[in-house]
Order: C-alpha cells, then sequence, then structure tokens
C-alpha cells in the first residue's frame, strides 16, 4: 500500500479531530477567555508568567509533551504487531483520548489556581488521594528525568555534531527571552534572530563536532545535564525554559515538514506487515500495543505538564484547545510520521541490497532511536540525502528530550511544594532552591546507578497516570453538573488496559524471578484501586447531598 496515501489519511482525521471533537471538549468545559488565568491573577515573574502570545506558550507545551515518545512508540509496536492497529490506535487515541486527557487536566487545573493535577486531586477527591497520586507522580518523574538524562548524554556520546547546537540553544533561548520580554522586541523579528542562530549552530555542529577526550565522557555528560536540569527549573520561565522550548518547536517543525515533503517525493510502499502475528514478541496486542505507544496516543506525562507549567503561564482561556488539544494532535502527526518512516522508509525482510536499512535488523540492538533516524533518513533521501537526514531526524529527538528533561524537573519542584512543603507542612521544601536539590539528588542516585531495572514497568505506570486524570476530571465535570462521558469512557478505557498491562506485566515479572518489579505493579495496582474507590465514595457523597 502506498504510504503516502496513509499519511493523508491520518493527518486528515487528525485535523477533523481538532476541528469538531476539540470544539466539543472546549465546550464541556466552559472556556471563558473573560476570567483570569492564574498566570494573570498570581503572576510572581517564576513561575507564574502570562506568556507573551499563544504560540510561545503553544511551543513549550508541545516541545515538552512530545520527547522521544511519540516516536519510540510506534517503532517499537509496528514490528510487535503490524502498522495497521498503530496507526489505526494513534489516530483514535489522539482525538478521543490524548486530546480530551490533554485538555481536561489543564482545564481542571485552570479552575484550582494552576494547582499540579495532584492538588486537583485533593480539591476533588481528598487528601489522602493526594498524598498518595503525588507521592507516585514523584517517584514517576525522578524515574523520567533519569531515563531522559541518561538517554540524552548517550546520544551526545554517540553523536557529537549534535554537541554545539544542543548546548548553543540555551544560550539563543535566553537572548530570545531577553529580547521578547525585557528589551520589548517584536515577536517575528525575535523569532528570525533566534532561528537563524539555530541554523548557524547547525552548521557549525556539523562541521566542529565536540569529543570529550575523558575516561567515562557518558558520565560527564550526565553531570553536565543534571547542572543544567537544576538551573534551568528555578529560574524564570520567561529566562530559558519558555524560549528554549518555543525555538525547538521550529526544529521539529522543520523535521515535520520536510517529513511529510519526502513522503510526498518518495511516496515508497509500506515494507511492513499490516498485521504482524498476534499475539506479538511484547505480549498481547490488548493490552500491551496500547500502553506500549503511550505518548502517540495518550500519556499521563502530558498531563503533569498542562498542570504543571502550562497553567501558570497560559494568557487567556481562549488559547487552551490549541495549545492543549491542538499539541497533542500534532504529537499524533509526530507519531504517524515516525510509523511511516519505519514501515515505508526502512525494509522488513534481509536483502544484500538493502543492508544497513532492514528495520528488524536495526531492532535487534534496541536501538529505537537509531532505527527511525535511518527511516527517517531514506523518507527525506531526495531533499537532504539519507546521511544528512538521519542527522536532523536525530537533532529533533534531542531537542524534544532536553526539553522534558529540564520540564520534568521543575514539575516535580512543584509537586514536591505541594506534597511536602503544603501538604505534610515541612517548611525546607518551599524553597525551590533545597526542594530542586532533593529531586537532582535523587536523580542522580538513579542515573549513575541501574535504572533500567525499573524501566519495564514505566509504560503502564504512565498510561496510570492518564486514567487517573481522567477519573479527577470526570469527579470534578459531575460536581459541576457537565456531561461526564467524554472524560469517564476515555478513563475506563485506560485504565482497564493499565490494569491488564500491570497483571500481565507482575506475572511475567515474577516468572523471571524480577521480585522487586512484581512488587512495584502490585503496589500500582493497590494505588488504581484506592483512587476508584475514593472516586466512588465522593461521587455518591455528591449524589445524597443532591437528593437531600
Amino acid at each position: 500500500m502506498n504510504s503516502l496515501l496513509i499519511g493523508i489519511i491520518a493527518v486528515f482525521f487528525l485535523f477533523l479531530g481538532y476541528r469538531f471533537y476539540g470544539k466539543l471538549a472546549e465546550k464541556l468545559w466552559s472556556v471563558d477567555p473573560s476570567r483570569k488565568t492564574p498566570a494573570v491573577e498570581f503572576t510572581d515573574n517564576v513561575d507564574y508568567m502570562p506568556a507573551k502570545h499563544w504560540t510561545i506558550l503553544f511551543g513549550h507545551h508541545f516541545a515538552s509533551i512530545a520527547g522521544a515518545g511519540p516516536i519510540i512508540g510506534p517503532v517499537v509496536a509496528v514490528i510487535a504487531w503490524g502498522w495497521v492497529p498503530a496507526i489505526l490506535w494513534i489516530i483514535l487515541g489522539s482525538i478521543f483520548m490524548g486530546g480530551v486527557h490533554d485538555f481536561s487536566a489543564l482545564m481542571a487545573s485552570l479552575r484550582y489556581r494552576g494547582g499540579s493535577i495532584g492538588e486537583v486531586a485533593q480539591t476533588v477527591l481528598s487528601k489522602r488521594a493526594k498524598i498518595l497520586f503525588c507521592g507516585f507522580l514523584w517517584l514517576a518523574l525522578v524515574l523520567v528525568v533519569a531515563v531522559f538524562c541518561a538517554v540524552t548524554a548517550k546520544t551526545l556520546v554517540n553523536e557529537p555534531r549534535i554537541v554545539l547546537p544542543t548546548f548553543g540553544l540555551i544560550f539563543v533561548a535566553i537572548l530570545v527571552g531577553k529580547m521578547l520580554y525585557d528589551w520589548k522586541v517584536n515577536q517575528v523579528t525575535a523569532t528570525v534572530v533566534g532561528v537563524g542562530l539555530l541554523v548557524l549552530l547547525f552548521v557549525l555542529g556539523y562541521y566542529f563536532p565536540i569529543t570529550l577526550n575523558i575516561k567515562n565522557p557518558l558520565n560527564m555528560w550526565i553531570c553536565v545535564l543534571l547542572i543544567y536540569s537544576y538551573i534551568a527549573s528555578i529560574a524564570p520561565v520567561n529566562l530559558i525554559l519558555q524560549p528554549r522550548d518555543y525555538l525547538s518547536t521550529f526544529i521539529l517543525f522543520f523535521g515535520l515538514v520536510f517529513g511529510y515533503a519526502g513522503l510526498i517525493l518518495s511516496h515508497p510502499r509500506m515494507h511492513a506487515p499490516a498485521f504482524v502475528s498476534i499475539p506479538g514478541k511484547e505480549g498481547p496486542l490488548w493490552p500491551m500495543m496500547f500502553v506500549s505507544i503511550a505518548c502517540g496516543a495518550i500519556s499521563g506525562f502530558h498531563s503533569l505538564i498542562a498542570s504543571g507549567t502550562t497553567s501558570k503561564q497560559i494568557a487567556s482561556e481562549k488559547d487552551a484547545r490549541r495549545i492543549a488539544y491542538g499539541s497533542m494532535i500534532v504529537e499524533g502527526v509526530l507519531a504517524c510520521l515516525a510509523l511511516l518512516a519505519v514501515s515505508a522508509g526502512l525494509y522488513w525482510a534481509a536483502d544484500p541490497d538493502k543492508e544497513g536499512i532492514i528495520y528488524p535488523e536495526l531492532m535487534k540492538g534496541g536501538d529505537w532511536i537509531g532505527t527511525f533516524a535511518k527511516g527517517f533518513g531514506e523518507l527525506v533521501k531526495p531533499i537532504f540525502g539519507s546521511t544528512f537526514g538521519a542527522l536532523i531526524a536525530t537533532i529533533s529527538l534531542n531537542a524534544f528530550v532536553m526539553t522534558t528533561l529540564d520540564t520534568a524537573t521543575r514539575i516535580n519542584r512543584y509537586i514536591t511544594e505541594e506534597l511536602l512543603g503544603e501538604g505534610l507542612g515541612l517548611k525546607v521544601f518551599k524553597n525551590r532552591y533545597f526542594s530542586t536539590a532533593v529531586i537532582v539528588i535523587s536523580v542522580s542516585y538513579l542515573v549513575f546507578g541501574n535504572w533500567q531495572v525499573i524501566w519495564p514497568i514505566f509504560g503502564a505506570s504512565n498510561q496510570l497516570v492518564a486514567a487517573l486524570t481522567l477519573l479527577v476530571a470526570t469527579v470534578y465535570l459531575f460536581s459541576v453538573k457537565k456531561p461526564v462521558k467524554y472524560t469517564l469512557y476515555p478513563g475506563i478505557f485506560v485504565l482497564l488496559t493499565t490494569v491488564a498491562a500491570l497483571i500481565y506485566q507482575i506475572v511475567n515479572f515474577f516468572g523471571r524471578g524480577n521480585v522487586m518489579l512484581g512488587v512495584v505493579g502490585i503496589v500500582l495496582l493497590i494505588l488504581a484501586a484506592f483512587m476508584v474507590l475514593e472516586a466512588i465514595r465522593v461521587v455518591g457523597k455528591m449524589k445524597l447531598v443532591a437528593r437531600s
């Protein structure tokens, strides 16, 4: 089947989803442009600060949620289950679940002073729910930062040509932030300067690769990234975080535009099979494929971005749909491109003439990023050539992993302040310098240790966050007498899927003698059961009050 036709159909349906279902979600949450947002009402010029323009905040939000997830998920899913079920889930999940989830998390946070989804859980459910939920979120985010730190450091070691663009972007972002907020430079002018410097960094990086000639360069890059994460997460959002993510979005859109342009020019047929034997090598299609694709369709991590940093920067509720729901739809477009890159850009069967671009061979070593880069390079070969095209893919991916790295650190600081500083009354944790230091030290312990041991269960735990976020949103909507089916049904599906995936994984963990992961899985199931029971209890009380 022609890959271009598949790409056109996918993008068309995703656009329709944004145009119509996104509008429905907007009505569900009674979006009111006249209502003051937390960014406007509680401006502190550190965390709460209205973005200069909605496109700048869109850049931050999209860059933060994208990361490696919407690329790695489809790359793994296609080889395990085939491209047809994967692309169907990406399209349907993005429209009916992921978009609604992200938008609901943002709107719920806006209704509660820009608090995290854990803080909203306390108001909507109970303090016990908040403590358990936030505790789980804290541990999950420490793992996210540790994993992304390790992945970024490895990429810097393996591809020295991206070092200059990766770190040079930080200083360009500071310059653009100063131009926008302090020097009051026109946004278009500031953007042109920033993007121009970014292009220059790419050229310099290509011709002047930086390699650390020391005994253990990986650990050195990890230390550098941890220091950067600390500084970026305590600095005012308009200094580094917001402008850096805004500029990073241009990198991804560059990759998206030329990726689909390459698809138009080359339009290869799909080489990967439509269906792979079910159950696939990663487990049964349901629930494991739905958990594996994660960010490409729905991700609990997105709710932490929406209710963590985005809700503290949005200047008007009228921008919520295009920032939250719109970013999820664009992420679906990205996931489809990743799927097409490996399904059509690479080959399935071994062939001496296609050496180096055989999909199953590339995946044997678990090199997901390298596999995507190779496939993307083949798609854009008519424009850039396969080698330079693969480099563009690597730079794009690395830029987004970096944005997730610093945003996750900042969000975990908020959760630490809410959980330990406000919730448990430990005043020292209200200090952003101290709370961030605790997070970075915890990440250091994990990233220099064996973080890979607990990574296999992260996919399911991430989806559990999504299910619980939809649960919290449903209880809130019920409390204000709004229809709940748009969040309840997706929440039930994701919850059942996650529970089934956890049970499947727990059985395998104990079967392989991995007791620790098995116990972690059981703890997650208990958390899910508690949150559901708490929601049922609260809704029951609301019904009694309504009757009386």
